[in-house]
């Protein structure tokens, strides 16, 4: 059985240099350990999606330009989380508001090729399904 996300949880980007923390908002009043649970529509940038350090694809035009300036030398420059979409696949058959829970095994694209993985879901000893 997945384990549930919840604030806190640890994210990685294939793209990015570090990890981030995300953090959903207590809005759905559902709480998994005493902390918000996710969903999969969760991936607002800077809110839900903290930036992951340095971005390091080609895709993002700010990476581009830093590197066609550097006459080809890949230059990253600050990731600025861009979700393609939502989490997928979410939990099976626990819903929040009639929205699937993200699990440990949730990912999430991003516009500029990465894909964020979920690194430690945060809930330690609550399983969903």
């Amino acid at each position: 059985m997945p384990n549930p996300v919840v604030t806190g949880a640890m994210a990685m980007c294939s793209f990015g240099v570090a990890p981030s923390t995300l953090n959903f908002l207590p809005t759905k009043r559902v709480t998994v350990e005493g902390r918000p649970v996710g969903t999969v529509p969760d991936t607002i940038p800077a809110v839900n999606i903290p930036p992951f350090g340095m971005c390091t694809s080609l895709a993002n035009p700010q990476v581009a330009a830093a590197t066609s300036a550097a006459l080809g030398v890949l230059t990253p420059m600050p990731c600025i989380p861009t979700m393609a979409g939502p989490w997928k696949p979410g939990a099976t058959r626990t819903m929040v508001g009639g929205l699937p829970v993200l699990d440990a095994a949730s990912t999430c694209n991003c516009a500029y090729g990465g894909v964020v993985t979920i690194s430690m879901p945060g809930a330690v000893r609550t399983q969903v399904s």
